[in-house]
């Protein structure tokens, strides 16, 4: 059993402890937002990474020393050394900082380092934690809580993926692909959805579901876990905390929740519905149906918002500002994330990568759409996940107008053999599928689209890269 798997709570070094800390990959979003916390702290940081991008310059401009390009010299001035899952014991960094008896921390250990005096809102879930760590934020800073944050993310109105904050509350992604969510210790734990995946780490879905008992029992006798009462999983493990005395909000559409949703509209890119509150969270004589306005669409957005709320709730946040706070939101970056147009062709990038999640893409593309169609450039991500899932990929799929798959998106994994894409698009019901040459799925997707229509780009590799191809292509010369 791995540090992050155990039973007993992990126990961050101190701040002080770390010393000089050194990232290998520090311009990934998540190395970098603790790199980013801890330059605000004061701590001494260095990193590098194999390409130069904006994040390595902001860091440098922030005071970091940054590296390009991966040699054993980058770690002789360090104290502690920080890696993700994805930096092989091969790594000449990794394998000077081992030689030297360096400290080496996983991403998920120094990041509970950089949090260990704080109160910790941790969010967790299978879906949805982008977004919903990003609304939490904003929803505090606009409340007038100075929170520290880190997310996997840019949070679309601040600007950053991190920031350290006065206020002593931290909220933090929390990670499950490798069980390293179960290195924090929470104050306050939100369960989004629980379903199976990362199989390729879990092997089962039942140790994935055992990951987040773990998880919920970090939490302290004061805590408070938010769970999602519309989520079989999360609405399992809320059934199981409460039994084990632990206060727990539940929030959804689901009748009972805690704090309920009523829908209300859906108009493009806007979403509303009221919020019913049960009546002794609130002080006697306040109003417990509220409104919840966003910019952003689809009921999971709303959803991920009533989390936001029961955490404000939890922290004793006046919940008017939380909602008025919540109505500025606009996104987090690669969700729903808008990227330009052409012909009255709009076109967006949307992070998702697991079935549930490009389900919940493609139905709030259909209300942005209204009576238009939907094209969709989609990529699978990792080959075990498109090995487990092909015909719920295809089916979520289905639900657009057009469809082209590209290769899948290796990221961490070695191929498997016999798993490709068209596992997907065999099982596709809606043209045009499997699609090997990106450029000529660009080309088609755009020809066949007219005014109101949207395109979006699906996926957790690097189909975002196509949005901008997208865009040049509707307002290149038009062959249609």
């Amino acid at each position: 059993m791995t540090q992050e798997e155990s039973t007993v709570a992990y126990i961050p070094p101190t701040l002080a402890e770390l010393g000089r800390v050194h990232f290998i990959g520090m311009g990934g979003a998540g190395m970098s937002a603790i790199a980013r916390i801890m330059l605000g702290q004061g701590v001494p940081v260095s990193g590098s990474d194999a390409k130069d991008s904006i994040g390595l310059r902001e860091l440098g401009a922030l005071g970091a020393t940054v590296h390009l390009g991966q040699m054993a010299g980058n770690v002789a001035t360090a104290d502690t050394v920080v890696v993700s899952t994805a930096i092989r014991e091969s790594n000449p960094e990794l394998a000077a900082a081992r030689a030297g008896g360096l400290r080496v921390l996983h991403r998920s250990q120094a990041l509970a380092a950089a949090m260990a005096e704080d109160i910790v809102v941790a969010v967790a879930g299978t879906h949805g934690k982008t977004t919903t760590t990003s609304m939490i934020t904003v929803m505090l800073k606009g409340a007038g809580v100075d929170a520290s944050f880190a997310v996997g993310g840019t949070v679309q109105g601040l600007g950053v993926n991190a920031a350290h904050g006065t206020a002593g509350v931290f909220v933090a992604e929390a990670d499950e692909s490798d069980a390293s969510f179960l290195n924090y210790r929470p104050h306050i734990a939100v369960v989004t959805n629980l379903e199976a995946d990362h199989l390729d780490h879990y092997g089962t879905a039942e140790a994935v579901f055992a990951a987040f008992e773990k998880f919920m029992d970090l939490l302290p006798a004061e805590g408070t876990l938010v769970a999602c009462a519309d989520d079989p999983g999360s609405a399992h493990l809320a059934a199981q905390a409460a039994a084990a005395g632990k206060r727990c909000l539940s929030y959804g559409f689901a009748e009972g929740s805690d704090i309920r949703l009523v829908p209300g509209s859906q108009d493009g890119l806007h979403s509303t519905a009221s919020i019913e509150l049960r009546a002794d969270l609130l002080p006697v004589g306040a109003a417990t149906t509220l409104m919840l306005a966003l910019q952003v669409p689809g009921n999971h957005n709303l959803s991920n918002a009533a989390a936001a709320v029961a955490v404000a709730l939890a922290l004793g946040v006046d919940v008017e500002a939380a909602l008025a706070a919540l109505a500025s939101f606009s996104g987090a970056a690669r969700r729903f994330e808008a990227k330009g147009e052409g012909r009255g062709v709009a076109v967006f990038d949307d992070y998702a990568h697991h079935p549930t999640e490009v389900t919940a893409a493609l139905r709030a593309a259909r209300t942005v759409a209204g009576e238009h169609k939907v094209h969709v450039l989609f990529q699978p991500h990792l080959f075990s996940r498109t090995q487990e899932f092909a015909k719920e990929f295809a089916h979520a799929l289905d639900l657009a107008d057009t469809v082209a798959v590209l290769d899948i998106y290796p990221a961490r994994e070695d191929p498997i053999p016999g798993v490709t894409s068209e596992l997907i698009t065999k099982e596709l019901q809606k043209p045009f599928g499997y699609a090997p040459d990106s450029a000529a799925a660009v080309q088609q997707l755009t020809e066949g689209a007219v005014a109101g229509d949207i395109i979006l780009t699906i996926g957790a590799g690097d189909v975002t890269e196509f949005g901008p191809a997208l865009v040049e292509a509707l307002n290149g010369p038009f062959n249609g």
